[in-house]
């Protein structure tokens, strides 16, 4: 799979989401490259957003940013800890 080029533009954009890494980067980086609503609801699942929550590599910014807005991400965080 390959993000547009807008929210990928390191040259890595292909993934291949069977690779728990790549997945999970894929995730990293629509969270921090997106710009509408609609780049969130194009690549994201929300069950798959929540199982990784956890473990994601985010800035503190966009990490409470969605937590403020989706409490069920917080809660996963600190169920995991």
């Amino acid at each position: 799979m390959s993000l547009d080029r807008r929210l990928d533009w390191s040259g890595r954009a292909r993934y291949d989401l069977s690779s728990p890494r790549r997945l999970a980067s894929m995730y990293e980086t629509v969270l921090r490259e997106a710009t509408a609503p609609d780049d969130l609801t194009r690549w994201l699942n929300g069950k798959t957003l929540l199982r990784l929550w956890p473990s994601l590599v985010l800035p503190p910014q966009v990490r409470h940013l969605r937590e403020a807005r989706f409490p069920e991400l917080a809660s996963a965080r600190r169920r995991a800890a």
